[in-house]
């Protein structure tokens, strides 16, 4: 009997270990007893910790959509590494924004609202995408300009290097590093790192990515955003014709918990800063984005034939190869 129990103990640490590896709260793990498995089980819905006994708030934040917060598995892990991937970099601002609509509600439900929360990326990202609009962050997220602390780091690696040491800091209610693409210094050692200090400072670091390729990460959450169209704004007499309603998103999970796919159209409300799965039908008779030309009567014509030209790289028959060519920036343009 002493030899299976300390069997069952041996087991049940290496399951922690894995589990808090892998980002899966091995806190929900019950510690094994006579006639219970090694698995653990929760205890009558709630979750077991060291201190004692927590719900699932403790360590979720919902999102206030029900069906994606049944997918995740009870929300997004308040300290952990979660990932927001954007399609491409010119649809930055959607993955930003979402970001930002998942730290807001966060601070909404926090204690001490007032906390900073610290932006890292690249000279590249910010030349690309720019910087977050302060009038935008107050009237829409709540956050004073100086809630928000920028850091531009010339590589990826000392964004990472920013982020892993800011998630130390108390005063941090959240980091957000973002990058593009798939830098070499992303790999699955560095995501372990980060994953490792938001769940040792109890806080959560967001990895905002855009025209990546998704790839093994340690973060346990991994959404994948795009901008959506927006409905017409609602108000007491109905939709109000020719305007634009709250920010929406088009949300797909590309990595959970659960391992469950889902895909959503979620509207940001930004009075009450909660995210909700959009009601209304996109009305298709739209405005324009771009109005047509005045000087043109009828419409572009269809396009001709398409013809197979030959590739410039390759010399014709009889032709000639051109000699070296030098290009014109490595040296001094003549005068005259």
């Amino acid at each position: 009997m002493a030899t299976s129990a300390v069997a069952r103990d041996v087991v049940f640490a290496l399951r922690r270990k894995i589990a808090k590896i892998e980002g899966t709260l091995a806190e929900r793990l019950a510690p094994p007893s006579d006639g219970q498995s090694s698995a653990g089980q929760p205890v009558a819905g709630l979750l077991v910790r060291r201190n004692g006994l927590a719900s699932a708030r403790d360590f979720f934040l919902p999102t206030g959509v029900e069906r994606l917060d049944e997918i995740l598995g009870g929300g997004l892990p308040k300290a952990a590494l979660t990932e927001i991937h954007g399609t491409e970099t010119r649809n930055a601002g959607a993955a930003a924004g979402l970001t930002l609509c998942l730290v807001s509600h966060m601070l909404r439900e926090r204690s001490r609202p007032q906390d900073l929360v610290l932006w890292v990326g690249t000279a590249e990202i910010f030349r690309e995408a720019g910087f977050p609009h302060a009038p935008g962050l107050d009237r829409l997220f709540g956050l004073a300009p100086g809630q928000l602390l920028f850091a531009e780091a010339p590589k990826p690696a000392d964004a990472l290097w920013i982020a892993e040491e800011a998630a130390r800091i108390d005063e941090l209610a959240a980091v957000i590093v973002e990058l593009r693409g798939n830098p070499r210094e992303l790999d699955l050692t560095a995501t372990r790192r980060l994953h490792r200090r938001a769940q040792d400072a109890g806080r959560p670091v967001f990895l905002l990515r855009h025209s990546a390729v998704p790839e093994p990460t340690a973060a346990p959450v991994r959404l994948v955003a795009a901008p959506a169209p927006a409905v017409l704004r609602r108000t007491v007499l109905g939709p109000l014709a020719g305007s634009i309603g709250p920010p929406a998103f088009a949300v797909e999970i590309g990595k959970s918990r659960t391992a469950l796919p889902g895909s959503f159209i979620l509207e940001w409300n930004p009075d009450a800063r909660t995210l909700e799965p959009r009601r209304d039908a996109v009305p298709e008779n739209r405005v324009a984005v771009v109005p047509p030309s005045r000087g043109r009567t009828h419409p572009q014509a269809a396009a001709g034939a398409v013809l197979a030209f030959r590739n410039a790289a390759e010399p014709a028959a009889g032709d000639q190869p051109p000699g070296e060519q030098h290009p014109a920036h490595r040296r001094a343009r003549r005068a005259g």
